[in-house]
């Protein structure tokens, strides 16, 4: 069939070339009517394939929007210019930074340095060559940590394999062989304060060499003592506290403290200074990346209408949803902790358009009554409820909400803490229980410093995390952009599917049309030779007659 076909084809050809038939251009007859039949059907391809075009361009545009607008603000955020910090009126002696996550309130105190925290340091007699022979048997390494035994055999018989043999126990307490001009020396150093020292014995009445690397500080002989350790003397307004180390958390709330040198007599003023002019700044920015934010799905999602062309994504879900989710914004509950939870109550409300918009003699009014309720809007918090009760995890790892933590017990020598994080077994690790993966609090790690019947952890998102949390769940593996951009993607393979039927349909219609005007031209064709035929013998025949 496909050679008679092809015939028919080249013999139309043929007979419109040279003029025979009926006279009818076949090939531009069929060219048109493919054409007129083809027209219509493209322009709707075509129409869709538009739409579809911009869709896609549109919901980038606003997948890239939201992108956008969570980053900036966990930029924002991030970078700690939105909370309060601590002021020191002389940071020669001391350092002092904010918290992440803790508000630090009014800060008002006079801190004394009396002491630094320091480490115990030990160091034996010069030995010419470190891997020589030192003696063989055994040490009793006495740490914070416990009892740990060290032997010296034929494999490790050096001074270099005694500091090696001393770091495997990981004790606390570390070993090194130093070297100079007298000779090579074992140094010893645990962690600072005073809980932290340690002692090397070696069993009583023995004699294998390695007597001379022990340290008992009301022994002599053995190693020397060249710095002991101590803990961190402060007083703070007047009051004595010491410390393990020289950075620490726990003296005032929300604050870090970093010890720099020791000025017994010095009165270190702590202050706070407040970012008021720069969360002002924050809040205006807020609002204007909201509403441009809210400029690109308005157009992107137009109803059309009064000669007005409708948005690409008038009828995306996805796209409701977002403007749906960023509307509650200004309502969200963003602090728990404090008189005010809401940007509605520091002066963002909401215009009849959909847009935000600021007052700022509202908000300069709540900043002066209330800083640390304003800040709480936009920082990220975290609290326990319990003082016993310690949060390790780090701002971010633990979804937003309120969880509940029952029967709590601490740790109890080397055994561990146990307890319930929402209703599930915490997993434990020492003094400190982790959420299990199956927790709504999945990420939190507390520390149990004693035992709690009942508390709660509440973890706020703050301004920037809410806007974060609204971007993954459109964003997620499955979510609604997801869904949409598949349901494209789906359109359009269906019209380069479409296209190319229609392009074999037409082909086809094509060929048909050929093949019927072909036949038709060759039978006018033969009809005319006929009808030559019959005009010949006609004049034969009337020339005839005439002549008789």
């Amino acid at each position: 069939m496909t050679t008679t076909s092809s015939a028919a084809s080249a013999t139309s050809t043929i007979l419109t070339s040279i003029g025979v038939g009926s006279g009818i251009d076949v090939t531009s007859l069929v060219s048109n009517l493919v054409a007129a039949d083809r027209a219509p059907k493209d322009a709707a391809i075509q129409a869709r394939q538009t739409a579809n075009t911009a869709q896609i361009s549109s919901l980038a545009d606003v997948a890239n929007g939201i992108d956008s607008f969570a980053s900036a603000l966990t930029t924002l955020v991030s970078g700690g210019t939105l909370f309060s910090q601590p002021s020191v009126s002389d940071t020669s002696v001391l350092n002092a930074t904010a918290v992440a996550g803790k508000p630090i309130g009014n800060l008002n105190d006079q801190l004394e340095v009396v002491q630094l925290a320091q480490s115990q340091s030990l160091q034996s007699v010069a030995v010419a060559d470190p891997s020589a022979s030192i003696g063989q048997g055994d040490l009793t390494l006495n740490t914070a940590a416990g009892s740990f035994a060290i032997t010296v055999d034929s494999s490790n018989d050096s001074l270099n394999g005694l500091a090696a043999a001393i770091n495997a126990k990981n004790a606390g307490v570390t070993a090194s062989v130093v070297t100079d001009s007298s000779g090579s020396r074992l140094v010893m150093k645990g962690a600072t304060g005073a809980a932290n020292a340690f002692t090397l014995s070696v069993p009583a009445g023995t004699s294998s060499g390695l007597e001379r690397f022990a340290y008992d500080p009301n022994a002599t002989g053995g190693m020397t003592l060249a710095q002991g350790a101590q803990d961190a003397i402060v007083k703070l307004d007047g009051v004595q506290v010491n410390r393990a180390t020289n950075s620490f958390s726990d003296l005032i709330a929300g604050v870090q403290i970093d010890l720099k040198h020791a000025a017994p007599g010095e009165q270190v003023s702590l202050g706070v200074t407040r970012p008021s002019a720069a969360i002002e700044q924050a809040v205006t920015d807020f609002v204007a990346a909201y509403n441009q934010m809210q400029g690109v799905i308005a157009k992107a999602t137009a109803a059309g209408g009064n000669g007005q062309a409708s948005g690409p994504l008038h009828n995306d879900l996805s796209v409701r949803q977002m403007q749906q989710q960023l509307a509650q914004l200004p309502s969200m509950t963003l602090s728990s902790v404090g008189s005010i939870k809401t940007l509605a109550e520091i002066g963002v409300s909401t215009n009849r358009d959909g847009t935000l918009s600021v007052d700022t003699t509202r908000l300069e009014t709540m900043l002066a009554q209330d800083p640390d309720g304003v800040e709480g809007l936009f920082n990220p918090t975290q609290y326990s409820s319990d003082p016993n009760v310690t949060i390790l995890s780090a701002i971010g790892k633990t979804k937003p909400g309120t969880y509940t933590v029952t029967n709590l017990v601490p740790a109890v020598g080397s055994g561990d803490a146990s307890g319930m994080i929402d209703g599930l077994a915490a997993l434990a690790a020492g003094p400190n229980l982790i959420a299990p993966s199956k927790s709504d609090a999945l990420g939190l790690i507390l520390q149990v410093g004693g035992p709690v019947a009942s508390a709660t952890i509440t973890i706020d998102p703050g301004l920037g995390g809410a806007v974060q949390a609204i971007r993954d769940s459109l964003r997620a593996l499955g979510g609604p952009i997801q869904k949409s951009q598949d349901a494209l993607d789906a359109a359009t393979k269906q019209i380069a599917d479409d296209q190319a039927a229609l392009d074999t349909k037409e082909s086809a219609y094509s060929d048909r049309l050929t093949t019927q005007y072909s036949a038709m031209d060759m039978q006018v064709a033969q009809f005319k030779a006929t009808q030559s035929y019959l005009d010949q013998q006609i004049k034969m025949w009337t020339n005839g007659n005439n002549n008789n």
